[in-house]
């Protein structure tokens, strides 16, 4: 499991990391911007700050098992191979985590679920520790893209010719419509989506720079083949009602009319009666 770990960071650290890596940062910074509350959580990715942009009082980053590069001594604490942006606040495992219910606002998921052992279970687990409507930040690879295409070719001539992976080998990678679907499955509601970095799979940074004129024509012809996808969720809990300010309901009260009845026939007839 750590020559995996380590294949991600190192990929992260080549001209197509790089790129991807830019455009996840971009994305995170304009989605979390306006995302309110009190206390966020990145759950791994050392190398991306999703919570830079957020204005959060309490903001945390914590790294699994799945952020060390190899085995530590027992009782020292692990270190990653890549600087964090942020400071480590805990290590933790993402299928259990230190919190308790109902007490987080935002959680970003870079990456996190392809590299859980068990994605469902953490995917729940973030459910549990979110308030209601609170949000989920999740950035994946996509496998129907020209990267995981070429990906998928070198696993199969990986068995005769030993060619290398263009993606780095770890986990899993999660389609759009299947996280969607999980996401369905917990009551989440998908707020926003949206994929980027329709370049093809070169490795060179130069290759990559003269291929930029394929971003805008991805994002107008073809949106949902792009190699990454990045999406945010909110919360949803059945038979909840939101509660108006006070002010508001009395405001309503007073413009409301009140019907009067009047009775028909002169005043005289009625004193007869």
């Amino acid at each position: 499991m750590s020559s995996e770990i380590i294949g991600l960071h190192q990929w992260f650290d080549s001209a197509p990391g790089r790129y991807l890596l830019a455009w996840e940062q971009a994305c995170m910074d304009e989605a979390v911007a306006d995302i309110f509350g009190y206390h966020a959580l990145q759950l791994g990715m050392a190398p991306v700050d999703g919570l830079r942009n957020n204005r959060m009082p309490h903001q945390w980053l914590a790294l699994g098992s799945e952020d060390v590069p190899g085995p530590c001594d027992e009782g020292a604490e692990p270190q990653s191979q890549t600087p964090p942006l942020r400071a480590v606040a805990l290590w933790a495992d993402a299928v259990a985590l230190p919190f308790p219910s109902a007490s987080l606002d935002l959680v970003v998921l870079p990456h996190t679920l392809e590299l859980s052992v068990d994605p469902h279970t953490a995917l729940r687990e973030v459910e549990r520790v979110l308030v209601p409507e609170g949000r989920v930040v999740i950035a994946g690879l996509n496998p129907l893209s020209l990267w995981g295409l070429r990906q998928m070719r070198a696993r199969l001539l990986q068995r005769w010719t030993g060619a290398s992976l263009y993606l780095p080998d770890v986990g899993e990678f999660i389609g759009y419509r299947r996280m969607r679907d999980w996401l369905r499955l917990l009551s989440f509601e998908v707020e926003s989506a949206r994929f980027g970095c329709y370049r093809p799979a070169v490795r060179s940074a130069e290759w990559l720079e003269r291929m930029k004129w394929v971003d805008p024509l991805g994002e107008r012809w073809w949106p949902i083949f792009g190699s990454a996808y990045f999406l945010v969720a909110v919360k949803r809990v059945h038979g909840m009602r939101l509660l108006e300010p006070a002010w508001r309901a009395r405001r309503a009260r007073v413009a409301a009319t009140v019907p009067v009845v009047r009775r028909s026939g002169p005043p005289s007839a009625r004193g007869k009666r």
